[in-house]
């Protein structure tokens, strides 16, 4: 058995790992959540054209993904193969970000959307040349079954504190609400101290993870692999040796079809806030740490659940949970009294609720999904004898980002299709159109994301199949190490 295998992964690199999921905390509020806003109720254009631009960024990243991953699968340096991309995305990834939120004033239509377009395709560019490896790394660096689920539990609890502490932070200091504007965050002087704060974020927590992981270099497994030039026939055939597995076929679609579904509600949910439920940026900040108050629960709690249950029954409970969590309270006040009337006090409570509840279940949710995705790794290797973590999480990545640009496409164009006015007056938007606001962001979302959870009952990598694949791993490792025979 190597080193790898046997080796107890300390807490200073788990923690450096978590760190860097921060940054990408940062990247979900300003491309999941401002990104529209901006573009559509702040600078006046189209949303079905905000959502265009966004769209030929998703054809870019189609093809940056799997590269990234077969590049850093095949990487050789003194720094291994990840490191040198996670370094060295960190400072473009944030100029990128920051030219996005700070277009020349006075411009016509069109030319904001190849601004948007251009800047959109480098941030997301850059995005996967760190978020790739990244999660590679991971894979990496944790070799057992809920050890694995340990790691993605710090990452996944830096990411959630990245995603609520940055909007508390943006919504107190930058978008309070100010005389000459409806609402804080239609003041457009806010934007550029915004993207400055969220881009020296970025760079300082890529550039914290890189450091914290670097003295596990060395531990990482290492791979004799072919000295083949990167091609299109090289990339289609390692996305189909990936695509063999069953297993990884069915989280990748239930993922994609999940996060679809949620990014779309996420994409409109700064519209609910601000048109639905008109709350001032001095309510909707505490939205954050409510998720945030759940959040060390969270954590704690999934390493001993993937002890107790098969990761597939945590994924399905804890999908449908918080699908259902995210609706529930626009599905009261579009077909029940049951809600209190906006400025009511108990409102504000009721969806502190709501958040707490997701900060509870969602982080679960995603730590539990990193960890089968390291999980599939392993069966690749049994099968291929070659290790495709780049690969793998590529296609993840994707399914993130895909979803998250392919939703706010469609939200853009259902925005125009029930005539959502361009730079709306909060509390001006007339009650038809903000009744259509929440039928469009709530029902429909509902039934199709609770359907999107049958993909997972086809996931076949439960703890005995894991424990079955370790085994036969380490027989096979053991016997390369000595310079014999796989034992049969």
């Amino acid at each position: 058995m190597s080193d790898a295998e046997v080796r107890k992964l300390s807490y200073g690199a788990k923690l450096g790992f978590g760190v860097g999921q921060f940054g990408e905390g940062v990247c979900r509020v300003v491309f999941g959540t401002y990104m529209l806003f901006f573009y559509n109720q702040v600078i006046g254009i189209s949303a079905t054209l905000t959502g265009i631009a966004l769209a030929i960024a998703l054809v870019f990243d189609a093809i940056s993904d799997p590269v990234a991953g077969s590049i850093s699968d095949r990487w050789k340096s003194k720094w291994g193969r990840r490191h040198p991309f996670i370094t060295g995305s960190a400072i473009p990834l944030a100029l990128s970000i920051i030219a996005l939120f700070n277009p020349p004033g006075e411009m016509h239509e069109l030319f904001y959307f190849g601004w948007l377009t251009l800047f959109a395709v480098a941030a997301r560019l850059f995005l996967t040349l760190y978020h790739v490896p990244h999660m590679a790394l991971g894979a990496e660096m944790a070799h057992e079954y809920s050890d694995r689920t340990r790691v993605y539990s710090y990452s996944e609890l830096f990411g959630t504190i990245g995603s609520a502490g940055f909007a508390f932070l943006v919504l107190t200091y930058i978008f309070p609400s100010i005389e000459g504007a409806s609402h804080g965050m239609l003041n457009e002087a806010g934007y550029p101290p915004f993207s400055m704060t969220a881009g020296a974020t970025i760079i300082i927590t890529i550039l914290l993870c890189a450091w914290g992981t670097r003295k596990e270099i060395p531990y990482l497994p290492s791979w004799d692999v072919t000295e083949e030039r990167l091609s299109l026939g090289r990339l289609w055939r390692e996305v189909r040796t990936a695509l063999g597995s069953r297993s990884y076929r069915m989280l990748l679609c239930g993922l994609l079809s999940a996060m679809l579904l949620l990014s779309y509600e996420g994409s409109l949910m700064v519209y609910i806030y601000v048109h639905f439920w008109e709350l001032p940026t001095e309510s909707m900040r505490w939205l954050g740490p409510a998720a945030l108050i759940a959040l060390p629960i969270s954590a704690a709690m999934t390493p001993p659940l993937t002890r107790m249950f098969d990761k597939r029954t945590i994924l399905l409970c804890f999908g449908s949970i918080t699908i259902i969590n995210m609706n529930l309270m626009i599905m009261l006040r579009l077909f029940t009294p049951f809600t209190p009337d906006n400025g009511d006090p108990m409102l504000l409570y009721m969806l502190l609720g709501v958040a707490f509840f997701s900060g509870l279940v969602g982080p679960a949710l995603m730590i539990t999904f990193n960890s089968m995705f390291a999980d599939v790794a392993d069966e690749l290797e049994l099968r291929t004898g070659g290790r495709q973590e780049g690969m793998i999480f590529s296609a993840r990545s994707f399914s993130f980002k895909a979803s998250g640009a392919l939703a706010t496409v469609i939200g853009g164009i259902a925005l125009d299709l029930i005539a959502f006015p361009r730079a709306a007056e909060a509390g001006a938007v007339p009650a038809e159109i903000v009744f259509r606001l929440g039928v469009v962001a709530g029902p429909v979302t509902l039934v199709l994301g609770l359907l999107a959870m049958l993909f997972y009952l086809a996931y076949q990598l439960d703890r005995k199949r894991m424990a079955e694949i370790r085994d036969e791993l380490a027989k096979r490792r053991a016997a390369q190490h000595t310079g014999g025979q796989r034992p049969d």
